[in-house]
């Protein structure tokens, strides 16, 4: 991984506020570890300490990296009992996907109950993270349909 997109992996870790973040490029073996350290309540954390390890390269190194920190997320629940639709029709692009940026108000999905369409919105801004319900599935009232960040 090279020095600029590291700089960038800390800059979103200390903006963020998390105290903890694991980063795993798999394709090329790299593996970060931040944590942030405060030194007593209500004192400014300590300086980022990274850790980085490297193994061998593969061939075929593909940047992918990977957050497994959820403490930031909340989730977007359904508000009724019916078919999940994340598109307006079959052969539509959905209407959000993971990493799509949403603002407060933009429809995220269709429910279909008793052959009505209800459109499921935003209720603040964020960015999609995961999609946890299935197209054309049935969802159950407070089933979690979205991660947001």
């Amino acid at each position: 991984m090279d020095k600029k997109k590291l700089r960038e992996i800390i800059s979103v870790f200390r903006e963020s506020g998390l105290a903890k973040m694991e980063i795993s490029e798999t394709t090329a073996g790299d593996t970060f570890s931040m944590k942030l350290e405060a030194i007593a309540a209500n004192v400014q954390p300590a300086p980022v300490a990274v850790q980085y390890v490297q193994s061998a390269p593969e061939e075929k190194a593909v940047e992918s990296a990977e957050i497994k920190d959820y403490n930031k997320y909340r989730d977007i629940k359904s508000p009724m009992v019916g078919i999940f639709y994340t598109a307006p029709s079959p052969d539509a692009e959905p209407f959000v996907k993971v990493g799509s940026k949403v603002k407060k108000g933009d429809t995220l999905c269709i429910i279909e109950a008793m052959k009505l369409m209800n459109d499921v919105v935003a209720e603040e801004d964020g960015e999609i993270v995961e999609v946890c319900a299935e197209n054309g599935s049935l969802v159950e009232f407070g089933q979690t349909l979205f991660k947001i960040f």
